[in-house]
């Protein structure tokens, strides 16, 4: 008897996997809802007789029996990146190019288009077949264990299928044999119509609305009770993987989302195979206009290069992979009135237009205040004080005026005029070359952009000066003590107590930090000097390719142009700045004053702190916290600001704080500066 019920129940496990697979994965459901229903209750039965026999896997085990107390912190086996974004097509033929530039003259790309969902990011893991951890994305390299809660939604399978490589029986056997170790990732989602019926059932309990289905998808895995979680009917769709250890290897993209599908996970069925970068448009294209018909929300299309042996060839970046991109549909609109239009004046000098708005919400953010871009686009608007106007948040995320409502206009509004001189210190401004939209103060002594300059120089991701801030800055520059960067490392501390804000303490740190900033790499530096258009995943690429800066001074626009990640815009914007006689100058200082020009060079594949996460606590003696973080990294260890039992190593200064405690408590290895400098510096 014994024998016959395990039969029995895994003969009901197998129809009941094979039925999720046919509606989740596939959409071709063979039996009634109310049928379905009946073999879930005889599985049930079953089990809670003999209740020996439940495994994890089992279709009945989706929902925990209680809630948890929070959720543990979990590292990624392999990073997830997020993808660089594109908002036009214009934008979508550049990387198109780029991507070509770093392969092979004329060699063949095919493409994957794949509707970009609007929810959160997962990563589910298999071991065995068998799901073992769920967890969110967090910061790329640690996330959340939210197990209990995917488990919940059924388009998760508990347990990959042994499918047919032809896509055939959701329960014969395999031409391709199952991967022993999967990480995959996807995106979980709410409907919108679930959505609705949500925000009507927590209007009528007098519960806070969710603004959108994302922040209600990201609501219901930070729920502490998996019950909870299964009533808000999510759904998880799968678009790439981390690791993918044993079965047979895989050529591309499009197969592994065949073989996804293959092994029970769902993937979304819209996406497609383009032969070349017209086709990939022609989707978004179509997809743009499609959006509103489909029941979950979309904002746009994610782009990969199918092959995995070109994907390899390209590589990533600091923060994205080279062989894809997001290409982002228009944002939403919004419309309001223009109260007054101002202008800011950046650290390069550039004079930017900005529209103060009455307040409105627009895609879940109330907007105060729009970008107007440049004087030229508030004249190709036609805007004016008064106005009304349509906003669109450009991406997502920076607002924008797209367009002016005339037809309201009651004859009060009143047009801009171009200011003719710099808002800050009065001084003539002008375009910088002929053909430039952007206006600049052409003041050098402008002090809003020394001042910002100042700041930006002194930030913690470029010269790291600890105490440099904007209080301290605006001292700085309104007694006349530094003119420019280079003065920085003239000042004493005679000259630091004759302002306000220093006594001998601060004065004393001050210094000290100015010493230190004087080590900092060539591609902090480069960041720090405020080069237009120059980031700092420029700066650091620059700086490895041309190891010194007296090398990048006497390099030209094509030496920088062939570099993979650099335009030929950046290129033109490094060129010109080091051929400014007051550049040279200020270089020249800055080398007298003793700063560092040089990068390090990184012997290949030297990454001794691959797979290690280290937590920094209480002051160290050598190095900024940024320069050990920074240091951590470029040895290819991980660097957290919290300590969890996969912390490695956490490293001590003097005064720690609580994640000492903490490490002490879960066992964490706890290591000095002295220790930390040898495995670093070693």
């Amino acid at each position: 008897m014994a024998q016959d019920a395990k039969r029995e129940i895994e003969k009901l496990r197998g129809e009941i996997r094979h039925h999720d697979y046919r509606y989740y994965v596939l959409n071709q459901p063979e039996i009634s809802d109310t049928e379905y229903d009946d073999l879930m209750k005889r599985l049930v039965r079953l089990e809670q007789g003999r209740p020996g026999l439940i495994t994890p896997d089992s279709p009945t085990q989706r929902v925990s029996g209680e809630a948890v107390k929070g959720f543990k912190t979990v590292r990624h086996k392999v990073r997830m990146f997020s993808l660089d974004n594109t908002y036009s097509f214009d934008e979508l033929r550049d990387w198109d190019r780029r991507v070509r530039k770093g392969l092979t003259r004329g060699e063949k790309v095919e493409y994957v288009a794949e509707l970009k969902i609007d929810g959160v990011s997962v990563s589910l893991t298999y071991e065995g077949g068998i799901l073992t951890v769920g967890a969110t994305r967090g910061d790329g390299e640690t996330g959340e264990d939210v197990t209990l809660n995917l488990k919940t939604i059924p388009s998760i399978p508990l347990r990959l299928l042994a499918t047919s490589a032809k896509g055939g029986s959701a329960s014969g056997g395999s031409d391709q044999p199952l991967a022993t170790s999967v990480e995959v990732r996807g995106e979980v989602y709410m409907g919108k119509s679930d959505f609705e019926r949500l925000n009507r059932e927590r209007a009528k309990n007098g519960e806070v609305l969710f603004a959108n289905p994302r922040n209600s998808a990201a609501g219901s895995l930070k729920l502490l009770d998996p019950k909870l979680v299964a009533g808000r009917n999510l759904t998880c769709c799968i678009h790439s993987f981390g690791v993918l250890e044993g079965g047979a290897p895989l050529k591309g993209q499009w197969e592994f989302l065949q073989t996804a599908r293959q092994w029970g996970l769902r993937v979304n069925p819209e996406g497609a195979l383009c032969k070349n970068l017209d086709a990939v448009i022609e989707y978004c294209a179509r997809w743009q206009e499609k959006r509103s018909a489909l029941d979950y929300e979309i904002d746009g299309v994610a782009v990969k290069v199918n092959s995995f042996e070109q994907q390899k060839r390209l590589g990533w970046t600091l923060k994205s992979p080279r062989w894809a991109c997001a290409y982002k549909f228009p944002a939403k609109q919004a419309t309001t009135t223009v109260k007054n239009i101002a202008v800011q004046v950046g650290r390069t000098g550039v004079i930017t237009p900005v529209a103060e708005l009455e307040p409105v919400e627009c895609a879940g953010v109330t907007i105060k205040h729009a970008t107007l871009h440049n004087f030229d686009e508030i004249e190709r608007l036609g805007v004016k004080v008064g106005d009304r106007v349509v906003i669109e948040r450009a991406g997502e995320v920076i607002p924008k005026i797209i367009k002016v409502v005339e037809n309201v206009r009651r004859g009060k509004e009143r047009s801009y005029k171009i200011p003719t001189k710099c808002p800050v210190c009065k001084g003539d401004i002008a375009k910088e070359k002929e053909g430039e939209v952007a206006y600049h103060c052409i003041n050098p002594s402008c002090p809003a952009q020394l001042e910002r300059g100042l700041v930006h120089f002194a930030s913690r991701a470029t010269m790291d000066i600890e105490g440099m801030g904007e209080a301290a800055v605006a001292q700085l520059v309104g007694k006349g003590l530094v003119k420019d960067f280079a003065d920085i490392y003239r000042l004493d501390k005679d000259a630091l107590l004759r302002l306000e804000l220093f006594k001998d303490k601060k004065s004393e740190n001050l210094l000290a930090a100015i010493q230190r900033s004087k080590r900092q790499p060539l591609s902090r530096l480069l960041y720090a000097l405020g080069i237009r258009h120059v980031g700092e995943k420029a700066a650091l690429v620059v700086a490895e390719r041309f190891g010194a800066l007296e090398v990048i001074m006497a390099s030209r626009k094509e030496d920088f142009d062939a570099i993979h990640e650099i335009g030929s815009v950046m290129a033109e914007s490094i060129e010109d700045f080091f051929k400014q006689k007051g550049t040279v100058g200020l270089i020249g200082k800055l080398k007298k004053a003793g700063v560092n020009m040089s990068e390090p060079r990184r012997k290949a594949g030297a990454r001794p702190l691959a797979g290690k996460t280290f937590v920094l606590t209480g002051e160290l003696a050598g190095f900024t916290r940024q320069e050990a973080q920074r240091l951590v990294r470029e040895l290819g260890g991980a660097a957290s600001s919290s300590v969890s039992a996969g912390t490695d190593f956490v490293v001590a200064g003097e005064n720690p704080g609580s994640k000492y405690e903490k490490a002490r408590r879960l066992g964490v290895k706890i290591i000095g500066e002295s220790e930390f400098s040898a495995m670093v510096r070693g």
